[in-house]
């Protein structure tokens, strides 16, 4: 059962009454109360609420009893071994089955965070995490109570199996504008700078920041910023990493994507008529994918001119809403999508048809990102009701569900990373959770 549902349960012990409650534990009907302004009103929202939250603590009760679960009969480690050496189980088949088995086996740990440039550090709450390539730094964005966002850069060099303590460096030389999307751009060298899309005041600003503005070293010889300018509203960006479109960066706008050089300052924009919420760059052609609100995904060939009209569109896939995020599998014949109706589907290119769909997610409004390791075959997705799920890629099958260790809200939606290498090549693996004020690890052994 989906731990986010709340009528389901309600429904199957005794019919809905309009203006009534039913309540299982009383066993009785309650009359719902109208308004907000009686004392603890009993109103549809602070029950759903409640239930919510009651469910939320059962599971995470579950989760410190139960240390190893299986999510399909007979699967256990010692079955899969006598399996596959009986020659009875693929090579490829045995390694996934060991990642859903370390998967169920995930064990939740709160990291210190310290902050050598800050006084406040822990005072603000975590909005975006996204990390680098190698999975050596984390770039945060954090919520302030003044309005505006906090930037910084966690080092994961210290995320060890005995001490959990990370280093988090703030950058206090940028405006810190709030910020809609992140993404690491590969300039100098691999991950060397940022690319914020900022939309404190309209029109928004897009920025492309060295990463070393966070160093603790050489605090009086600060590089600038390598390019900012104004823009409208921007809900996307994708850094492109294909020589053949080298040093430039997308940023998805309203009703238009705008593709910058930033070493010439050469822009090139091609109207849509939707707003571009998800995007991404193909690296072994330069082509940019994009995901609007309308619920289209069309891909661009960003070495041809723009033109009038839809004629430069190439690929062109629909979901019935809104779609957030996007990814582009590694072979690049298939791309993963995720819209606001909560639905993930995985297309095939080639023949511009959904050949799978994972089910469980939850999504009514949010810009929610997809998170996808082929390596280890598994997705990772966290749901607008605070719930952090992971499938198989092979056969779509929901391997787990992580409740947020804090209560559920708009507000506190987890965001995370996994990686098998979580501070670099010799680093440790598992999956990284920011809530609130707080980072979580779970184990990944």
């Amino acid at each position: 059962e989906d731990p986010s549902s709340s009528s389901s349960a309600q429904s199957s012990i005794a019919p809905e009454l309009p203006g009534f409650y039913y309540d299982p534990e009383k066993n009785r009907y309650f009359r719902l109360l109208p308004g907000h302004n009686n004392h603890n009103p009993l109103t549809k929202d602070s029950i759903q609420h409640k239930a919510m939250e009651y469910k939320r603590l059962k599971l995470l009760e579950e989760e410190e009893k139960q240390h190893q679960k299986t999510t399909r009969a007979g699967l256990n480690s010692s079955v899969l071994l006598q399996k596959r050496q009986l020659g009875s189980l693929t090579p490829t088949s045995y390694c996934r089955y060991i990642h859903e088995l370390k998967v169920n086996c995930m064990q939740r740990r709160k990291i210190e965070i310290h902050s050598p440039d800050s006084s406040v550090a822990g005072t603000n709450n975590f909005k975006i995490i996204v990390a680098d390539v190698a999975c050596e730094r984390i770039f945060t964005v954090n919520d302030v109570e003044h309005g505006g966002c906090k930037y910084g850069i966690i080092n994961l060099s210290g995320l060890g199996k005995e001490s959990l303590t990370v280093e988090m460096y703030d950058n206090l030389y940028f405006t810190n504008r709030k910020v809609n999307s992140v993404c690491w751009a590969s300039l100098t060298h691999p991950d060397s700078h940022l690319c914020l899309m900022g939309i404190a005041e309209t029109p928004g600003c897009a920025s492309l920041l060295p990463a070393s503005l966070f160093s603790s070293t050489n605090p009086g010889d600060r590089p600038g910023m390598l390019c900012s300018f104004k823009i409208s509203t921007a809900w996307s960006c994708a850094w492109c990493l294909n020589p053949q479109a080298d040093n430039c960066f997308s940023t998805g706008l309203t009703r238009r994507v705008l593709v910058t050089n930033v070493v010439t300052g050469h822009r090139q924009t091609f109207g849509t008529s939707s707003d571009v919420l998800a995007q991404q760059f193909a690296t072994q052609t330069p082509v940019l994918y994009n995901g609007c609100r309308s619920g289209e995904i069309f891909s661009i060939d960003v070495r041809q001119r723009n033109r009038k009209g839809q004629s430069w569109k190439a690929i062109r896939l629909f979901h019935g809403s809104a779609v957030t995020s996007i990814h582009l599998m590694e072979a690049e014949h298939y791309l993963m999508a995720a819209d606001m109706a909560g639905k993930i589907k995985l297309w095939d290119l080639r023949t511009a048809k959904c050949v799978k769909q994972y089910k469980g997610h939850h999504n009514e409004y949010a810009l929610l990102p997809l998170h996808v390791n082929e390596e280890e075959g598994l997705l990772i997705a966290v749901g607008q009701d605070c719930y952090t799920r992971i499938w198989s890629l092979q056969d779509t099958h929901l391997l787990r569900t992580i409740p947020s260790p804090h209560p559920s809200s708009k507000d506190a939606i987890p965001s995370v990373v996994f990686s098998s290498r979580l501070g670099g090549s010799r680093g440790v693996p598992g999956l990284l959770m920011a809530v609130k004020q707080d980072l979580y690890h779970f184990s990944y052994n």
